[in-house]
Protein backbone atom coordinates (compact mmCIF):
# COMPACT_ATOMS: atom_id res chain seq x y z
CA UNK A 1 0.00 0.00 0.00
CA UNK A 2 1.50 3.22 -1.06
CA UNK A 3 -0.08 5.06 1.22
CA UNK A 4 -2.85 4.85 4.15
CA UNK A 5 -6.03 5.86 2.16
CA UNK A 6 -4.87 3.17 -0.61
CA UNK A 7 -7.91 0.28 -1.20
CA UNK A 8 -4.98 -2.37 -1.24
CA UNK A 9 -3.71 -4.93 -3.83
CA UNK A 10 -5.56 -8.35 -3.52
CA UNK A 11 -2.60 -9.99 -5.22
CA UNK A 12 1.16 -8.43 -4.12
CA UNK A 13 3.00 -9.35 -6.86
CA UNK A 14 1.53 -9.23 -10.72
CA UNK A 15 3.58 -9.08 -13.83
CA UNK A 16 7.04 -8.75 -12.04
CA UNK A 17 8.09 -9.22 -8.00
CA UNK A 18 8.98 -5.58 -6.60
CA UNK A 19 12.44 -6.30 -6.14
CA UNK A 20 13.15 -7.61 -9.42
CA UNK A 21 13.65 -11.60 -9.66
CA UNK A 22 15.03 -12.01 -6.34
CA UNK A 23 18.02 -11.91 -3.71
CA UNK A 24 20.67 -14.38 -3.21
CA UNK A 25 23.03 -14.53 -0.44
CA UNK A 26 26.06 -16.71 -0.24
CA UNK A 27 26.41 -18.64 2.76
CA UNK A 28 28.54 -20.85 4.24
CA UNK A 29 27.50 -24.86 4.78
CA UNK A 30 27.72 -25.52 8.53
CA UNK A 31 27.94 -29.30 9.15
CA UNK A 32 24.96 -30.58 11.91
CA UNK A 33 25.99 -30.51 15.16
CA UNK A 34 25.69 -34.34 15.46
CA UNK A 35 26.73 -36.60 13.05
CA UNK A 36 27.23 -40.33 13.49
CA UNK A 37 29.20 -41.73 15.24
CA UNK A 38 30.84 -45.62 15.98
CA UNK A 39 28.52 -45.99 19.03
CA UNK A 40 25.42 -43.80 17.46
CA UNK A 41 26.08 -45.29 13.45
CA UNK A 42 22.43 -44.04 11.89
CA UNK A 43 21.02 -40.34 10.93
CA UNK A 44 17.72 -39.68 12.51
CA UNK A 45 15.89 -36.88 10.38
CA UNK A 46 12.22 -36.39 11.95
CA UNK A 47 9.04 -35.03 9.92
CA UNK A 48 5.43 -35.13 9.19
CA UNK A 49 3.24 -37.74 7.22
CA UNK A 50 0.40 -37.55 5.17
CA UNK A 51 -2.35 -38.48 7.63
CA UNK A 52 -1.36 -36.45 10.77
CA UNK A 53 -0.79 -32.60 11.44
CA UNK A 54 1.49 -31.07 13.90
CA UNK A 55 2.45 -33.30 17.06
CA UNK A 56 -1.80 -34.78 16.32
CA UNK A 57 -3.23 -33.60 18.84
CA UNK A 58 -6.48 -32.97 16.39
CA UNK A 59 -5.83 -35.71 13.75
CA UNK A 60 -5.28 -38.48 16.13
CA UNK A 61 -9.37 -37.85 17.57
CA UNK A 62 -10.03 -38.92 13.82
CA UNK A 63 -11.01 -42.78 13.32
CA UNK A 64 -10.88 -42.52 10.08
CA UNK A 65 -6.94 -41.06 9.95
CA UNK A 66 -6.20 -43.45 13.12
CA UNK A 67 -6.80 -46.29 11.00
CA UNK A 68 -5.29 -46.00 8.14
CA UNK A 69 -2.09 -44.26 10.21
CA UNK A 70 -2.67 -45.56 13.81
CA UNK A 71 1.27 -45.38 15.49
CA UNK A 72 4.92 -43.97 15.24
CA UNK A 73 6.64 -45.90 13.06
CA UNK A 74 10.32 -45.74 11.91
CA UNK A 75 11.28 -45.42 7.76
CA UNK A 76 14.84 -48.13 7.45
CA UNK A 77 16.06 -48.89 4.34
CA UNK A 78 16.36 -52.28 2.99
CA UNK A 79 19.94 -52.55 3.40
CA UNK A 80 20.19 -51.40 6.73
CA UNK A 81 17.15 -53.65 8.02
CA UNK A 82 18.87 -56.95 6.50
CA UNK A 83 22.04 -56.18 8.92
CA UNK A 84 20.13 -55.73 11.43
CA UNK A 85 17.61 -58.73 11.19
CA UNK A 86 14.39 -57.11 10.34
CA UNK A 87 11.76 -58.85 8.52
CA UNK A 88 9.06 -56.39 8.14
CA UNK A 89 7.27 -57.25 11.54
CA UNK A 90 9.45 -55.51 13.73
CA UNK A 91 9.97 -52.73 16.76
CA UNK A 92 12.87 -50.81 17.10
CA UNK A 93 14.45 -49.31 19.89
CA UNK A 94 16.04 -45.71 18.16
CA UNK A 95 18.61 -44.15 20.99
CA UNK A 96 19.91 -40.93 20.94
CA UNK A 97 21.94 -39.24 23.60
CA UNK A 98 18.80 -37.83 24.60
CA UNK A 99 16.70 -40.26 24.93
CA UNK A 100 14.62 -43.24 23.00
CA UNK A 101 11.56 -44.18 21.10
CA UNK A 102 10.01 -47.77 20.72
CA UNK A 103 7.84 -47.93 17.14
CA UNK A 104 7.39 -50.51 14.29
CA UNK A 105 9.91 -50.70 11.74
CA UNK A 106 8.85 -49.81 8.32
CA UNK A 107 11.30 -51.10 5.39
CA UNK A 108 11.60 -49.03 2.27
CA UNK A 109 13.62 -47.90 -0.23
CA UNK A 110 13.01 -44.09 0.75
CA UNK A 111 15.71 -44.47 2.45
CA UNK A 112 19.07 -44.06 2.33
CA UNK A 113 21.44 -46.45 3.73
CA UNK A 114 22.06 -44.85 7.14
CA UNK A 115 19.98 -42.70 7.60
CA UNK A 116 16.63 -43.56 9.28
CA UNK A 117 13.50 -41.21 9.41
CA UNK A 118 10.43 -40.99 12.16
CA UNK A 119 7.70 -39.28 12.68
CA UNK A 120 6.65 -36.86 15.70
CA UNK A 121 2.51 -37.12 15.71
CA UNK A 122 2.60 -39.31 18.47
CA UNK A 123 3.39 -38.36 22.07
CA UNK A 124 5.42 -40.06 24.94
CA UNK A 125 7.74 -42.73 23.55
CA UNK A 126 6.55 -42.64 19.91
CA UNK A 127 7.77 -39.14 19.70
CA UNK A 128 11.29 -38.87 17.64
CA UNK A 129 11.52 -35.26 18.73
CA UNK A 130 12.09 -36.75 22.09
CA UNK A 131 15.61 -37.64 20.16
CA UNK A 132 17.07 -34.40 18.70
CA UNK A 133 19.42 -32.43 19.53
CA UNK A 134 19.08 -28.64 20.97
CA UNK A 135 21.25 -26.92 18.36
CA UNK A 136 20.18 -23.63 17.01
CA UNK A 137 21.25 -22.38 13.97
CA UNK A 138 23.34 -19.47 14.71
CA UNK A 139 21.76 -16.72 12.86
CA UNK A 140 17.93 -17.76 12.43
CA UNK A 141 17.84 -19.85 15.50
CA UNK A 142 15.85 -22.44 13.82
CA UNK A 143 16.20 -26.02 15.87
CA UNK A 144 18.47 -28.41 14.32
CA UNK A 145 15.71 -31.15 14.32
CA UNK A 146 15.94 -32.64 11.05
CA UNK A 147 19.87 -34.46 12.20
CA UNK A 148 21.23 -36.49 14.71
CA UNK A 149 22.83 -39.77 15.48
CA UNK A 150 21.11 -42.65 16.69
CA UNK A 151 21.72 -46.00 17.18
CA UNK A 152 18.79 -49.05 16.19
CA UNK A 153 18.23 -51.96 18.13
CA UNK A 154 15.59 -54.69 17.00
CA UNK A 155 13.20 -55.59 20.15
CA UNK A 156 9.98 -57.38 19.28
CA UNK A 157 8.69 -58.88 15.98
CA UNK A 158 4.96 -59.95 15.72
Amino acid sequence: MPDPGHPGTPILHTGRFTRGLGKFHACDHLPARELPDEEYPFILTSGRVLYHWHGGEMTRRSRGLNEVYPESLVEISPEDAAKLGLNGYNWLRVQSRRGEVIARAVITNRMAPGVIFGNFHFPGRQNVNNLTIAALDPIAKIPEYKVCAVRVEKILSD
